[in-house]
């Protein structure tokens, strides 16, 4: 981005206002500068109407377009800068507000930002943003804490932090939407839904994408893509390819008949639909089902097109409103367009689309440079006036317009990549400084207010300065070398002697010696890794203070406590486990191939006051397999034979205690955990050899299978995990399915 020194002056005093059509609701000059104090004098300056294509017999050329988009979005900080600032913001029309109706504009003149040479734009974003403490409305209920349109002006925080890295941009937004995942990712369906109305699907979910993208944490995405298919199955018509604006229009049909489908409904989907796989991973599961949508309403789009390249704003009604309308016309240019630009809509069937319909847009750009015809706030087609203009409007005036512009360009990739940091210069000259106190004044005040400012830069802790990384900060990725799957076993001194184990679907870790002295709890329960990608992960992930959250590759959700954990073993004597501390000793036998191998023994421990057990255990981990296969030896100071008790451990939450199943004739015990909301769902089992089975049993923390065993004789088990989000075990079923069909050595 390059930034011109002319436009990074601040100038301090009165507002220089020129024609009545800045003030229009009759302020004085006077009386208005004390109502928008602290707005820069730039930001009422419109610059000169450019070329508009009205034709649309062409491509413009990315000047073109971008200076329309240019154009359009200084007349909407005009507009905005000369109107103060309501102190309630929820039914706001026309002001800088953080609802939906200015955020939908902050979304385009975001992305403007981005690529234009004016700083005015981010410098009047970042004001707002700061002007509203990067907060979100809707605090007063659960219902409007759930309010995707108060939502939606976090787009706009996130933008600021990608480009500012500063984490208290990020704080508040990301505050509310980890209240609102547990409700997203609710599992069973509701009669309400959380995003009952259509709009909601532009306004909400790319914020929870992008959260994703920012953090690594992919659980807002998840949980979006719950409730984003819930809306959809509400209020998708397949035999239309519409969408209905919520169920109350369902049966409900316009004068001649037709359904009632909103125009402006349909554009908050797609372009909705835009943003949101903008943020998806291409190899996001399911991924196919939102570009398969996202096809087949554009090819529906294009076919409600009418002649002057706008659309009705009802759409399957254009006879009952012949006048134009721009506000669903303009998300609908904005999606063809970037439909082709990435490569999902062919581009000789759909340019033409877009040209109609931007040239349609351009005939209506008012002589202010706002785009007119755009139909007021509200939940269904109705009529509107060529004056009638809205911030959202404006706003997918300049999405579409920076589309356009891309349309000269190759095809893009999906996702998109967050923007990168800006340099120091660029933040300074894009973050507005709040005035000075109106008791600074003079020579002397004013050196002793910078004085003031010195000391506070000096004295302040600042916590940049310890190097500690940011709570959000995202796994760094992989080398190409990095990304080879492979089987490895590693021996982690800088994790409390932690042995770790992983190949290409799960990962598994076991304590040592040094976690042994510092947590008197832990024990030689097995842990299970949550883990979505085909390479190790789990070196990386430890490099963070907090491995506990998801960063993008997976992450240690589970809590083995003083559980077995995922496959731990301990001696079932008098109905009771007696079990080992933590491993004494381990070996590496092979690593970063086909196959991981190691050993580790574990010292004696009491059986009751009868007897004493020792243990030394092989694991053996290959490509390609959820399970670990385990040859253990116990050694005892008594030749009677043992019980051996190999366990899981029981889990339990809001959803209940998650679901067990044993088979006697196949030895094998499967167990699927209680949904978490925020991790998914991991599924454990353990297989042994059916000769050498006594039963089944538990305790208070697990659930065991019951072997008998000779000290000194070897013998063999397997543990084996999945979770839901890994990629190819999706649910119970599948998991179960899997342990089922699973052919085991002993």
């Amino acid at each position: 981005m390059k930034v011109r020194r002319r436009y990074w002056h601040r100038v301090a005093g009165a507002l220089l206002l020129s024609g009545a059509s800045m003030t229009p609701w009759g302020a004085s000059c006077k009386e208005l500068q004390a109502q928008v104090d602290g707005v820069d004098p730039q930001w009422l300056r419109v610059p000169p109407r450019p070329h508009l294509d009205t034709e649309g017999a062409r491509l413009p050329t990315r000047a073109e377009a971008l200076a329309a988009a240019e154009y359009v979005s200084a007349a909407q900080i005009a507009d905005m800068a000369a109107r103060p600032i309501p102190l309630s913001t929820g039914g706001a029309l026309d002001a800088m507000a953080p609802n939906w109706v200015s955020a939908v504009y902050y979304v385009g003149a975001a992305r403007l930002a981005r690529v234009s040479e004016r700083p005015d734009t981010l410098r009047f974003l970042t004001m707002i943003a700061e002007h509203y403490h990067y907060a979100v409305r809707g605090a007063r209920s659960g219902v409007t804490m759930l309010n995707a349109d108060d939502i939606a002006v976090g787009d706009l925080y996130e933008e600021l932090y990608s480009r500012r890295r500063q984490d208290g941009v990020l704080m508040p937004l990301q505050q509310r939407l980890d209240w609102q995942v547990p409700h997203l990712a609710r599992k069973e369906d509701t009669k309400a839904l959380v995003w009952w109305w259509c709009d909601a699907l532009f306004m909400a979910p790319p914020v929870l994408a992008r959260m994703s993208a920012i953090t690594g944490e992919p659980k807002y995405l998840l949980a979006a893509d719950k409730e984003w298919r819930r809306t959809a199955r509400r209020l998708w018509v397949p035999k239309d390819r519409l969408f209905l604006r919520d169920e109350r229009f369902a049966g409900r049909s316009e004068a001649n008949g037709r359904p009632i489908y909103w125009a402006r409904g349909n554009g908050w989907v797609l372009g909705g639909l835009a943003r949101w796989l903008e943020a998806m991973p291409a190899d996001q599961q399911g991924r196919d089902y939102y570009l398969d949508l996202f096809r087949t309403l554009a090819g529906r789009i294009a076919e409600l097109q009418r002649p002057s390249g706008l659309w009705s704003t009802s759409l399957l009604a254009p006879e009952a409103y012949p006048e134009p309308e721009t506000s669903g016309s303009a998300f609908f240019v904005y999606g063809l367009a970037w439909g082709i630009n990435h490569g999902l809509l062919d581009r000789a069937t759909y340019l033409p689309h877009v040209l109609k319909g931007w040239a349609g847009l351009n005939r209506q750009v008012l002589p202010d440079g706002q785009l007119g015809a755009a139909q007021k706030t509200g939940d269904q087609p109705v009529h509107t006036a060529a004056r009638d203009t809205g911030p959202y409007a404006n706003g997918a005036y300049i999405l579409a317009a920076l589309e356009i512009a891309d349309l000269s360009g190759p095809v893009q990739a999906l996702p998109h990549a967050e923007p990168t940091k800006d340099s120091p210069e660029v933040i300074a000259a894009t973050s507005p400084a709040p005035p000075a106190p109106k008791t600074v004044r003079g020579p002397v005040e004013m050196a002793r207010r910078a004085a003031e400012m010195k000391a506070t830069a000096a004295l302040a802790y600042d916590p940049a300065m310890t190097g500690r990384p940011s709570t959000v900060e995202p796994l760094p990725p992989p080398s190409p070398a990095e990304r080879a799957p492979r089987a490895i076993a590693r021996f982690a001194p800088d994790r409390l002697d932690d042995l770790l184990w992983e190949n290409d679907l799960v990962a598994h870790r076991i304590y040592g010696p040094a976690l042994q002295a510092k947590e008197a709890p832990s024990g030689s329960g097995i842990d299970t890794w949550a883990k979505r990608v085909r390479w190790p992960f789990m070196d990386r992930q430890l490099k963070f203070p907090n491995y506990h959250m998801d960063r993008g590759e997976g992450l240690d959700y589970y809590d083995v406590g003083r559980s077995r954990g995922s496959g731990g073993l301990g001696i079932w004597y008098d109905d009771k486990l007696w079990t080992s501390r933590n491993f004494a000793t381990y070996r590496i036998e092979e690593t970063g191939g086909k196959v991981a191998r190691f050993s580790a023994t574990y010292k004696p421990w009491p059986v009751d006051v009868v007897r004493k057990v020792w243990e030394s255990r092989e694991f053996s981990l290959p490509l390609g397999s959820h399970f670990t296969r385990m040859r253990s030896t116990l050694q005892s100071d008594s030749k009677e034979p043992l019980v051996v008790g190999i366990g899981i451990g029981k889990k339990s939450n809001a959803n209940g205690k998650g679901f067990v199943a044993r088979d006697e004739a196949s030895a094998r015990m499967t167990y699927w955990e209680p949904e978490s909301a925020e991790h998914g769902t991991l599924g454990i089992a353990i297989a042994v050899d059916p000769a050498m089975l006594v039963g089944f049993t538990e305790d208070a923390e697990n659930y065991l299978v019951l072997v008998k065993v000779r000290p000194g004789q070897p013998f063999t088990y397997y543990m084996g995990s999945a979770w839901d989000r890994g990629g190819d075990v999706p649910d119970r079923a599948a998991w179960e399915k899997l342990v089922a069909g699973e052919r085991f050595a002993f």
